[in-house]
């Protein structure tokens, strides 16, 4: 009798698995393409390529931004760098002051951009307090505040 059983019950598991599987294996038409429908993308995201001037000097305060990065230069100047580059906090140059900015442009762009990631002299901050600008936002950045000193 208990031999039975262990067989029915095995037979019983066995039938059981084998419906499952079966069921699993045969889904109505069209279920898997209704189902890559509704957990598809909604949109994607096309990154331009870099707009480039004809010249550094060509560029003006006004259009100088990074082609497909999120803020312009000048967006990331108001929201980070204006606290201390409009009232020129700790000695920092105020903006579009050709006198302050004259000494620090001759030193040549990559040393702005270097001094804009590092921080400078311990009192501008890494990254002029914007921890999550890209490196191209920063670069826009010191180019936008550079071609409004030099405009």
């Amino acid at each position: 009798m208990i031999r039975e059983l262990r067989r029915t019950g095995r037979f019983v598991l066995a039938a059981s698995l084998a419906s499952v599987a079966l069921a699993a294996a045969a889904l109505p038409p069209g279920t898997e393409d209704e189902i890559l429908e509704r957990i598809k993308p909604i949109g994607t995201v096309k990154v331009a390529e870099p707009v480039a001037a004809e010249s550094p000097d060509a560029m003006t305060a006004d259009d100088v931004a990074v082609a497909g990065a999120g803020r312009s230069g000048e967006e990331v100047y108001n929201s980070y760098c204006t606290a201390c580059h409009s009232a020129g906090v700790a000695g920092a140059p105020v903006f579009a002051d050709a006198e302050a900015w004259a000494p620090r442009i001759a030193k040549g762009i990559e040393t702005l951009y270097e001094s804009t990631y590092n921080g400078l002299n311990g009192v501008m901050p890494a990254r002029g307090t914007c921890a999550d600008c890209s490196d191209e936002e920063l670069r826009a950045t010191v180019d936008y505040m550079v071609a409004a000193a030099e405009s």
